[in-house]
């Protein structure tokens, strides 16, 4: 793994995202390496030779002038790295980022695939209706270890779960959803009672892993070979809205919302969690 440490002009950046006004990148890459990840076009900015999930740049950053200046807006963590990737034990960049916004208002929202996050809960739980998200898309280990270097399944659940009774609203993240792979309904099954809000986001090949992905999936999967190229190269839409079909009717079995639109911030904390359909990222609005 190459680490640098490299210096930025600031840390929070205007976001375009439906769901933030800030998005913040403590760290360029990702050392968990997920071979769907999107965020891999950021080597185009870097100057980065190096595989995807080989190479770090740990920011630094004057601190944030007029913290309070973010009150009331939406702060997001991270966009296009993981904010507590392994180097965060060492770095603390996010940590410290956390620190210069304490006590300015500013909602926080975390996206992660790590447990190091149950590290700086009493600090999250100080940030006015905080949200904690953990990445998911298979019950299968096995899969797992396929597709990314992050901690296991079972540990994102049981961070998810000291969140949630800890009085942080959490987040399970389906995503991305792999055609004929992902179980949707065993994966909400085993979150439901610890999470207030489930996202399902599908898997998105326009990235520069397409053919990777492709490639696997024909190497251990090659029944599925039909189904990803009326998806992924005729862009036939019929799993998908086949998928939301099935989702609206397990979703009401178990009484749980189904919906286009994130409302869990208008919720209880302790109903139900809302379940998003965020499967045609063009058609999100805010």
């Amino acid at each position: 793994m190459k680490v640098s440490e490299v210096p930025s002009r600031t840390i929070l950046t205007k976001s375009n995202l439906p769901v933030s006004d800030y998005s913040a990148n403590p760290y360029v890459g990702c050392s968990h390496a997920c071979r769907y990840c999107y965020a891999s076009f950021m080597k185009r900015f870097t100057n980065h030779p190096e595989d995807w999930g080989s190479f770090v740049d740990v920011k630094t950053w004057p601190r944030i002038k007029h913290p309070e200046k973010y009150s009331g807006r939406e702060v997001f963590l991270s966009s296009v790295t993981d904010p507590y990737q392994l180097l965060e034990a060492k770095y603390r960049r996010t940590r410290a980022l956390l620190e210069q916004l304490q006590g300015s208002g500013a909602r926080i929202s975390i996206a992660t695939k790590s447990d190091l996050v149950l590290r700086d809960i009493d600090l999250i739980r100080t940030f006015p209706n905080a949200l904690v998200s953990w990445s998911i898309n298979t019950l299968d280990e096995d899969f797992r270890c396929e597709m990314d270097k992050a901690v296991s399944i079972d540990r994102r659940l049981e961070a998810m779960r000291i969140f949630h009774e800890a009085g942080v609203r959490t987040t399970c993240f389906i995503s991305p959803i792999f055609p004929g792979l992902t179980d949707v309904p065993a994966i909400i099954t085993r979150a439901k009672d610890f999470c207030n809000l489930v996202w399902l986001e599908n898997l998105n090949l326009r990235g520069a892993f397409r053919k990777d992905i492709l490639n696997w999936i024909h190497e251990h999967h090659p029944e599925l070979d039909g189904l990803y190229s009326e998806i992924y190269s005729h862009r036939d839409r019929s799993y998908w809205y086949e998928l939301d079909e099935v989702m609206r009717d397990f979703t009401a079995q178990l009484g749980l919302p189904y919906v286009r639109n994130d409302d869990s911030f208008t919720r209880p904390f302790d109903a139900p969690p809302v379940v998003v359909n965020y499967f045609f990222h063009e058609e999100i609005t805010r």
